[in-house]
């Protein structure tokens, strides 16, 4: 939504302030200006980037218009979730977990958790490591340096698809002003024409520079800023989870344990203290 919203103001603004200060808004239709800039900017994107990063560019428009699913409530879910993953561990052992680790999407557990369960990436990073503490990797420095490494490489595949949105702004301004070039070549052709025509041709040329500078920064900058934004969103649910797991490793009580977690969330999206015991409390028997 707030895609949307940002867009409509850059075009309200752009288009109507033009407007507003005597310029005709029919010299900025200049569908070729557009293809040679879109399309080669589209073109140099397709040569720039492997097969896996263009097809996740794809699925990150979906993202980007959906926005962060995580939100305090989302936060509050999770905490919630891990209490009960630890009480269990700690009552029962981590063999009480193994149903419901080896078979997630059957799990009565994660289904009481709605939003955990519907994130695929969410679930199988949980069990992995509740797996392997099962087996008996409990050493908290070397499950810590694992889900580093396991989520430094997430990020490096986010940061795949953001960067390659981020370097086709970068390109967009220069590819305005070949646009812009071969406008002005083409009115080189025509130099014997009458001063209006010759004035009609420039102002359609120099669209391009305008063209190429405005999709750049308006639009295209923002979406990559915007995708950076999601994905570090994503990573801190992460973090929230590997703080739990390794406050939980060092033996804390599962109250504690969530708590670690709790302190690993930004404050706009942190649940109170109270809040979290609230809900905790709410929880069926484990």
């Amino acid at each position: 939504m707030l895609f949307i919203i940002g867009s409509i103001t850059v075009l309200a603004c752009v288009l109507g302030g033009y407007a507003a200060m005597g310029g005709h808004l029919a010299v900025l239709w200049q569908p070729f200006e557009v293809v040679i800039i879109v399309g080669a900017a589209i073109g140099a994107f397709i040569i720039s980037n492997p097969k896996t990063v263009l097809g996740r560019c794809g699925k990150a428009m979906v993202t980007l218009l959906k926005g962060s699913r995580y939100n305090k409530e989302s936060y509050l879910e999770l905490l919630s979730l891990q209490y009960q993953v630890f009480k269990i561990a700690k009552t029962r052992g981590l063999l009480a977990l193994e149903q419901h680790i080896e078979k997630p999407e059957e799990s009565s557990l994660f289904q009481q958790f709605p939003k955990f369960h519907s994130d695929h990436h969410a679930v199988v990073f949980l069990c992995d490591y509740l797996r392997l503490m099962s087996l008996g990797s409990d050493n908290p420095h070397e499950l810590e340096s694992l889900m580093d490494e396991e989520l430094e490489t997430h990020h490096q595949e986010h940061a795949q698809i953001s960067g390659a949105i981020q370097t086709m702004a970068d390109g967009m301004p220069a590819l305005g002003i070949v646009a812009a070039v071969l406008g002005v070549i083409k009115t080189m052709g025509s130099i014997t024409e009458p001063p209006e025509v010759l004035g009609k041709l420039i102002g359609g040329a120099l669209v391009g520079t305008f063209l190429g500078v405005w999709i750049s920064y308006g639009f295209i900058a923002p979406i990559a800023s915007s995708l950076k934004a999601v994905y570090e969103a994503e990573a801190k649910y992460f973090q929230c989870m590997k703080a739990g797991l390794l406050a939980h490793l060092h033996g804390y009580a599962p109250a504690v344990s969530v708590e670690y977690a709790r302190k690993a969330l930004l404050s706009d999206v942190r649940p109170t203290f109270y809040e979290v015991e609230e809900a905790t409390s709410a929880l069926p028997p484990a």
